[in-house]
């Protein structure tokens, strides 16, 4: 898994501390910023968590390039419909030699980890079989139909792929790039940072939270999973461990 933070809304705690300041002030925007001291924005952004006033943080954007995930992750990050999602598309890329996620409990048994690369190799095969067999299809169509000869080549290749990819596994590595505002990021990592979350989304959301702890360390500090700012909502299916994770995650 590879994750970086690729841009961002400039100076974010001042941009939010000063939409906030905002609903309370005559003055303009700008002014309102520029008198702001970092004691006076760290001050108004713990005022805001206190209040659970969320709605300036949706000024502020962070976006970042996610690489070395599955197509299973994707399934769950795409359920945070509040960001906007760029995705390597398997309609127009072929997954002739695909990258696959390996899990970790699957690698750490040499029979389950044999049959897992096993079934990754066949459904490679299989994928590009019929790659093959519809490209030729479709190619023979397409030159029926009047289309010259490297044009039909082009198309039915790309054609092809679109059934192909059915055959393709969960396990099937992605890259996307991914832009959350503040307050969707915070609901992100409540949901995600959480032990009881699978452990490929939450790897990716505490590597996301690492890095928009080093912009906005203020914003961020009690984000990650709900017992960091509060208790455990869990009840009986609770991991038990929040303590540790509270220390863990406001030391992160």
């Amino acid at each position: 898994m590879k994750v970086e933070l690729i841009a961002h809304t400039p100076d974010p705690e001042r941009v939010i501390a000063a939409a906030a300041k905002l609903c309370y002030s005559s003055s303009p925007a700008t002014e309102i910023m520029d008198n702001l001291s970092h004691e006076q924005i760290e001050r108004f952004l713990d005022m805001l968590a206190g209040l659970g006033h969320d709605s300036p943080t949706e000024h502020v954007t962070f976006t970042f390039a996610i690489e070395g995930v599955s197509r299973s992750l994707l399934a769950q990050i795409t359920r945070h419909r509040i960001a906007s999602y760029s995705v390597k598309s398997q309609r127009y890329v072929s997954e002739n030699m695909f990258e696959y996620i390996l899990p970790p409990e699957i690698e750490a048994i040499d029979e389950a980890k044999e049959i897992f690369i096993k079934s990754m190799e066949r459904d490679m095969e299989d994928y590009n079989r019929l790659t093959d067999i519809l490209s030729e299809k479709h190619y023979k169509d397409m030159i029926a139909s009047g289309m010259d000869e490297k044009a039909a080549k082009t198309a039915s290749k790309k054609k092809a792929i679109e059934d192909a990819r059915f055959v393709l596994p969960n396990a099937c590595e992605t890259k996307m790039v991914v832009t959350m505002n503040v307050r969707s990021l915070k609901n992100f990592f409540n949901h995600r940072s959480c032990e009881r979350a699978q452990w490929e989304i939450r790897a990716l959301s505490d590597e996301m939270l690492k890095l928009v702890k080093r912009v906005a360390p203020n914003l961020f500090k009690k984000a990650g999973p709900p017992c960091v700012a509060g208790g455990c909502p869990e009840g009986k299916m609770s991991c038990g461990k929040a303590k540790e994770k509270r220390e863990a995650y406001l030391n992160l």
